[in-house]
């Protein structure tokens, strides 16, 4: 069977997109890794597939790059959003689920801006040397001064296991240049490297750092390796509230692939 395939990024962060609204679509965990191979496959961070759903205008599964299957992933949700719209299933305004529930969401289609709603955040969790936080994905957070001087791979690769056991979480590692602009760099589970962007994470790093007191903003901008992706908020008593992270969704290419 032969299947179209789009490539998307959100800031250097790379998928693979199906368009699955026929079903048919299928693939077990060896193929989705051997497809997100950079040497032998497509190469992505991701895999995501856009489905029917009876209450929203599409429902998005997302697969790490490992094959197993994910939790939320911002930026792909987001490039989700702008297939969707070059598919002509939306317009400019839409709602989705995807594994944590339902979102929202607003391209430009000019700039290729997409702002997505992320769910919101009660529970946060501190800890001597980092910070703990679910924004639909585990993230671990970890303030430092100079973040070019951090073996990213090694050490997030020990703390996503070391630290948080065999589910693991995504390691952030953060570095302040303003009031309301940080530096970011993640080591992802499921991908097991360094990616060049994370959406999830991008969200967990801006409320940590709210939340600790490093910055008083509630519009943040995180600089990730592939790129800005800007975090608003409202912070109230028990959490943070409207939630949105905002940035760019690129098409690559598209391609047919023989199943």
């Amino acid at each position: 069977m032969e299947v179209t395939f789009y490539k998307y990024h959100g800031a250097g962060n790379d998928f693979i997109l199906f368009d699955n609204r026929s079903g048919t679509f299928q693939l077990d965990s060896e193929a989705i890794a051997r497809l997100c191979d950079r040497r032998f496959g497509i190469g992505a961070d991701g895999l995501m597939t856009l489905d029917l759903s009876s209450s929203h205008d599409f429902h998005l599964n997302y697969y790490n790059a490992d094959g197993s299957l994910g939790s939320l992933c911002g930026n792909g949700s987001r490039c989700g959003v702008a297939l969707a719209f070059r598919l002509q299933m939306i317009k400019e305004k839409t709602s989705f689920t995807a594994a944590d529930g339902e979102h929202s969401a607003e391209i430009d289609p000019t700039t290729q801006q997409v702002a997505l709603s992320m769910g919101d955040v009660y529970e946060i969790n501190p800890h001597k040397d980092y910070i703990f936080i679910d924004t639909g994905s585990p993230h671990h957070i970890r303030w430092v001064k100079d973040l070019n001087q951090v073996d990213v791979a090694q050490e997030g690769k020990r703390l996503r296991y070391e630290v948080h056991g065999t589910a693991g979480a995504n390691v952030n590692f953060v570095e302040q240049k303003s009031e309301n602009t940080f530096a970011i760099r993640t080591y992802e589970r499921g991908v097991e490297a360094e990616t060049l962007a994370c959406g999830t994470g991008a969200v967990a790093a801006a409320i940590a750092m709210h939340y600790s007191h490093k910055t008083t903003a509630s519009s943040i901008e995180m600089q990730a390796l592939g790129g800005l992706l800007k975090i608003d908020f409202t912070p109230i008593n028990s959490g943070y509230t409207q939630i949105v992270l905002t940035g760019p969704a690129q098409f690559v290419f598209k391609g047919n692939l023989e199943l």
